[in-house]
């Protein structure tokens, strides 16, 4: 391992390790984790230098759900803490999923999780204007009722698929990634930038401060991606493909565009803004930086996208 191999940057969707349609219960996550790490070791095999991120969605939102159920007895903790839980917990299970994995390849690598916080502008108008999607799905009816019990702001992400919106502020840079690159580099695979990171920022005397968020993790990838030189970026999402006139008669598997057709592909307003679009934006972001490839796809049609035969495929012009 070492500078010479390629390097992956990996964003895995929280959706992957918790399922919209489960309880999502440890067992199922852990579970989960270890079906998605095994789809994983494709890269090791090909002795790729490998960042993984990972989002936090469901988990997030569930800390926060625990936080409201129990404030009257335990003090609740600010989202920007619970998302360096959600770090530290999902990162344990990757960790460890991959640790095993790779004991049964007698693969020598060792696995780290860093707890990573991205600095964001405190005055980023989408703190004002929550639109990222957290927690389980509901339908309209218990949607508005948990809304109005809890004071949520709820949205809906697909048809009659209601979830909690929170602020998500743009990610400017992220901190200790001179110290991930070094470790990627080296051979090390490296956990960090776990649900977007913790936002942060500082203030006037250059303190640094926690703030209430959750960043795209998608956008937290691609800057991660370019600040380790990655020459590839993988999204692992829950659908096979990207598509073109989505969930329409005249839907249509997208199988490869350039940074220019994908530009335009969202001018023409294909891409959801809680789902597809921020992949795509994110996309064009790392290509545009340094990347050579993107490749979206699902946990199952990982190794046909390694291999070239599946998946939607980004390039640069």
């Amino acid at each position: 391992m070492g500078q010479q191999n390629p390097t992956v940057m990996i964003s895995l969707g929280g959706n992957a390790i918790s399922p919209k349609n489960e309880s999502g219960t440890i067992d199922e996550q852990f579970a989960h984790t270890r079906e998605s790490l095994t789809a994983v070791m494709g890269f090791v095999k090909r002795r790729y230098n490998i960042c993984i991120s990972h989002g936090n969605g469901p988990q997030v939102g569930a800390e926060l759900q625990r936080n409201e159920l129990t404030q009257d007895v335990i003090p609740p903790l600010p989202l920007g803490v619970l998302v360096a839980n959600t770090q530290g917990a999902i990162g344990y299970m990757i960790q460890q999923s991959l640790q095993n994995a790779l004991y049964t390849e007698d693969a020598n690598r060792e696995v780290v999780s860093i707890i990573s916080q991205v600095k964001v502008d405190k005055d980023d108008p989408a703190l004002k204007e929550p639109r990222k999607y957290i927690g389980k799905s509901y339908n309209k009816k218990i949607a508005h009722e948990l809304a109005e019990k809890h004071g949520w702001i709820v949205k809906e992400q697909e048809s009659n698929i209601w979830r909690r919106v929170v602020p998500s502020p743009k990610p400017l840079y992220i901190f200790n990634g001179k110290s991930i690159k070094h470790l990627v580099n080296y051979g090390t695979i490296v956990i960090a930038g776990g649900g977007g990171g913790i936002p942060s920022y500082n203030d006037k005397d250059g303190i640094l401060h926690g703030l209430d968020g959750v960043i795209d993790k998608d956008y937290s990838a691609a800057l991660l991606g370019r600040i380790i030189r990655a020459d590839e970026l993988f999204m692992i999402t829950d659908v096979d493909n990207v598509y073109l006139n989505y969930n329409k008669e005249n839907q249509k598997r997208l199988e490869h565009c350039t940074v220019s057709e994908a530009e335009k592909f969202l001018e023409e307003g294909h891409f959801g803004v809680g789902s597809m679009e921020p992949k795509i934006k994110s996309a064009i972001y790392f290509l545009e930086h340094y990347g050579k490839k993107v490749v979206l796809t699902s946990l199952k049609k990982l190794e046909d996208a390694l291999k070239g035969n599946s998946g939607t495929t980004i390039t640069k012009d």
